[in-house]
């Protein structure tokens, strides 16, 4: 303080302190110039430059992540619009019967080898999808798509087994590669719009869509096999799709959509999700039980009782420590959601009403799954020679209502769950004045396709074949409402944290309800063959399996509904689904 007053006595004003390291020395002519009012403005335009800069980096780090955001959007639409090209089995499955000479049991063998390995690996597709990223899983896709198309191709092609054609287990090993690639770009898109956009207003809606676009695939494909890539008959006219050309056609554009999948998906701000699951959990009190946030951090407490570095030793030490600090932070933020989403996984699997949800799912997904992929084997009963179907009851007709309906439902249900779902009372979010929950609408879908399995078995429709149609549109809107909901209540019930896992497990069981239910129809089928007869004709066919399948709409039925409103179930923890 001396020196200072000294220095001031002597020079009429105040030195320039030295309490910035990283201040320019002053000149050697005018140490205690004081500045002047141009050096003053200089500062003041830097800082705002500095200001400027920093707003503008910013704005163009939130655009940045908002295109990402919708372009990955985007592609997932497109995967979706492309994975579900299984869904047009229907188109070509009745040929397999007549050209290759399969048994029914053996095309049903081809549909299931598709179901199983589209389903059963989904826990472990979505476990990848989860902790590294969509893309991989995308790039799986073309893969096992591309492959597994060329391969059915030449094998179709080469003709039936029994005339010097490729074995029966080709064509299912085909099918397996193309089951497993409908898994992988279906998850990846959709796990990708769920952890996107499930924080927002609109998850129901952001959901729906490109699920819907997934039931919009077999349409448009079959579209194309049928008007486009179709074989001419004797006449010159439209006959059957060329399945040769057909699996070609889908070999490559499902391997190229894999690859812009793969370049293209991507979760915008993952890190802000696993904070938030972690502050849930903490919330839950969950935390306290785990070592893993008691650990001590290894740069705490450093840098005390030490000599003064020099300038320079100080800068290369602080850079050292930077660089440490910042390999400490990355593997922590990876153990922290490693630990997160194993204990999300407990979490899910340890609830019962999540047990009570899969299986009213495996009770309504498999004979769905069944009726679709024998759809073309049910309009053949129905007319005997020597009638025909007319085109408005084709296997490519219905393939689109199907198509169609599904597609309107989960858009239509995705939508009014957003708008007309309870929401959590609160001072920011008053209760809505009209609200229905989202089982509600699960339920009403679950009776529009138990309605049409018991249309099926009734004798009014083997009387009326042209009453077909409805009952395709009621199967498709129920199916594909239910498909849309169950997602969306994984993502309202459990978070998006771990949704890929936890659809996974839950998009698992279907594989086992086709198995099942395609099981079942083949020997009600078999069973109606009228002995010196390839096909089966009349009703005889599948009524009591469609008698079975109502039943089985209706126990799932109750079962979401104790889910639901049974002890311990969602209305009784406050859960607004």
């Amino acid at each position: 303080m001396h020196s200072r007053n000294s220095s001031h006595s002597r020079n009429g004003h105040i030195d320039t302190l030295d309490f910035d390291s990283h201040r320019k020395a002053p000149s050697a002519n005018g140490g205690s110039r004081s500045p002047s009012p141009h050096g003053l403005l200089r500062d003041d335009d830097s800082l705002l430059s500095d200001v400027v800069d920093g707003i503008i980096e910013r704005d163009r780090r939130k655009m940045q992540r908002l295109v990402t955001k919708y372009l990955s959007f985007a592609s997932a639409i497109l995967s979706c619009l492309c994975a579900g090209s299984i869904t047009a089995f229907s188109v070509y499955g009745h040929l397999f019967l007549s050209r290759l000479m399969y048994t029914q049991f053996q095309v049903n063998a081809v549909s299931i080898a598709a179901e199983l390995a589209m389903y059963l690996p989904v826990p472990i597709f979505g476990y990848l999808c989860d902790r590294y990223s969509p893309r991989p899983l995308s790039l799986l896709a073309a893969f096992f798509f591309g492959p597994g198309y060329l391969l059915a191709a030449f094998t179709y092609h080469s003709g039936a087994p029994t005339r010097g054609g490729w074995p029966f287990g080709v064509m299912v090993l085909a099918f397996v590669g193309i089951g497993m690639g409908t898994s992988c770009m279906y998850l990846s898109a959709v796990t990708t719009c769920a952890k996107n956009f499930g924080r927002g207003k609109h998850k129901g809606l952001a959901l729906a869509i490109p699920i819907a676009a997934f039931g919009l695939s077999g349409m448009w494909q079959s579209q194309i096999g049928s008007r486009v890539l179709y074989e001419e008959t004797a006449n010159g006219g439209q006959g059957d799709v060329d399945v040769f050309k057909f699996f070609l056609f889908l070999s490559g554009t499902l391997f190229g959509v894999g690859l812009i999948g793969a370049v293209v998906l991507k979760v915008v701000d993952e890190e802000e999700l696993i904070e938030e699951g972690v502050e849930e959990l903490e919330s839950s009190g969950l935390l306290e039980e785990s070592a893993f946030f008691h650990r001590s951090h290894p740069y705490e407490a450093s840098g005390y009782g030490t000599i003064d570095p020099s300038h320079e030793e100080r800068f290369h030490s602080q850079r050292a420590d930077d660089a440490a600090q910042k390999a400490y932070d990355e593997e922590e933020e990876e153990r922290k959601k490693t630990w997160l989403l194993n204990a999300e996984t407990r979490r899910f699997l340890g609830d019962h009403t999540m047990w009570f949800l899969a299986a009213g799912f495996f009770l309504v997904t498999g004979p769905g799954e069944a009726f679709i992929n024998n759809l073309g084997t049910i309009i053949t009963t129905l007319y005997p020679p020597p009638a025909t179907a007319p085109p408005s009851n084709s296997a490519t007709t219905h393939v689109s209502i199907i198509a169609l309906t599904s597609t309107l439902a989960r858009l239509v249900t995705g939508t009014l769950s957003d708008l007309l779902a309870p929401s959590t009372s609160g001072p920011t979010s008053p209760p809505k004045r009209f609200a229905t929950s989202r089982l509600t609408f699960l339920l009403a879908s679950t009776l529009l396709l138990t309605l049409a399995f018991l249309l099926l078995a009734s004798p009014l429709l083997a009387a009326c074949p042209s009453l077909l149609p409805l009952v395709s549109a009621l199967a498709g809107t129920g199916y594909g409402a239910v498909f849309s909901l169950t997602p969306i209540i994984i993502s309202v019930v459990w978070g998006v944290q771990n949704f890929g896992t936890n659809w996974g497990v839950v998009a698992m069981v279907p594989a086992a309800g086709a198995t099942v239910w395609s099981a079942v129809y083949s020997l009600v089928y078999q069973a109606g063959v009228r002995d010196g007869e390839a096909l089966c004709w009349g009703r005889a066919c599948f009524a009591s399996t469609f008698w079975a399948m109502g039943a089985s709409g209706a126990l799932a039925m109750g079962l979401w509904a104790w889910a639901w409103r049974g002890t311990g179930g969602w209305v009784a923890r406050g859960i607004a689904v």
